[in-house]
């Protein structure tokens, strides 16, 4: 599985960050899938591998501007593309609401399908053959969600023991085997596919965030997962300073969660524009804090960071 980060900066975009967005995708696939669009995520989608074409489905975690705002841009430029194939929007109820009045207002006809959903229908709603998706209602002063992304369909390798062990010949028949198909061989043998398949590996699963300043909320959701990609706008320092009003988390909080949550691989991300390299508050003031807290594999998003996450659940670094 691949995450590629489109945005980084809370609430106003700098000079080396955009605002909120981030895209999903296993390895090498053509299809993708988007969570959250500030102003701005079309043109960093621009400086990526992933084509509007190959979006498959939007899924927006609150109505806050630097989350949302980026979204009527990128469907007008998705059907100026030629794009025909149905878009799955999945959202606050009030984002309809939204973008059909901009699209009414600015005169905006899209050639292809919406499919509009809420958070509450995707317990009812497979959306993906590929991907599992489930919502988590966080904390932020209006509706906000976390989006979990688990694969559904993890390939089984062959017991080649156990065909060599029964005498099944090698043959092309194997391959049928592994893609789950019975056969009958040729001495009238009658192979049922699944006793020669080694159980699957788990799935993987990878959990977005939105805003939230409750990430205990996340219990249940990052249990298992291995990966939790949280918004740390602030330290706790600052935090402090400024009070419960933006309801929004400190590294210590999001990282001593993730610690006792068990999570593998915490990405963070949501910097405060306040933290600047090479200026008076670094981001290496975040790295400290979160690591003095949490003993996993720890990383600051970047726009356009690439990362891989691999079959044994190790998140790695893949370039920009």
């Amino acid at each position: 599985m691949e995450i590629i980060v489109l945005g980084t900066s809370a609430g106003t975009p700098t000079r080396q960050r955009n605002m909120s967005g981030l895209a999903l995708r296993l390895r090498g696939a053509r299809q993708w899938v988007l969570v959250d669009c500030a102003e701005g995520t079309q043109h960093r989608i621009l400086r990526t591998p992933l084509s509007t074409m190959g979006l498959r489905a939007v899924f927006i975690t609150h109505m806050h501007g630097d989350h949302s705002y980026g979204l009527p841009g990128l469907l007008a430029s998705a059907a100026m593309a030629g794009r025909s194939d149905p878009l799955i929007i999945v959202g606050p109820p009030p984002l309809r609401g939204m973008i059909e009045c901009i699209m009414a207002a600015s005169e905006l006809s899209l050639p292809y399908p919406l499919v509009w959903l809420t958070p509450g229908d995707l317990a009812d709603a497979p959306l993906l053959p590929e991907l599992a998706v489930d919502a988590t209602p966080l904390s932020h002063g209006i509706p906000c969600w976390a989006y979990g992304f688990t694969e559904a369909d993890i390939e089984r390798r062959l017991d080649t023991d156990k065909l060599r062990l029964d005498a099944v010949p090698a043959s092309p028949l194997w391959g049928d085997i592994q893609q789950g198909r019975n056969v009958t061989l040729d001495d009238g043998r009658f192979i049922e596919a699944h006793d020669y398949l080694l159980p699957p590996r788990p799935a993987r699963r990878i959990v977005v965030a939105g805003d939230n300043d409750q990430p205990g909320l996340l219990a249940a959701a990052a249990h298992g997962a291995d990966v939790l990609v949280h918004e740390s706008t602030y330290t706790e320092e600052v935090l402090q300073k400024i009070g419960p009003g933006p309801r929004h988390s400190s590294a210590m909080r999001v990282a001593r969660f993730a610690e006792e949550a068990g999570v593998r691989n915490l990405v963070l991300t949501h910097f405060s524009p306040r933290y600047q390299e090479g200026g008076a508050m670094p981001l290496s003031l975040i790295d400290d804090e979160a690591r003095a807290h949490y003993r996993g594999n720890l990383l600051l998003a970047r726009d356009l960071d690439h990362y891989v996450l691999d079959r044994s659940g190790v998140l790695e670094y893949a370039g920009q």
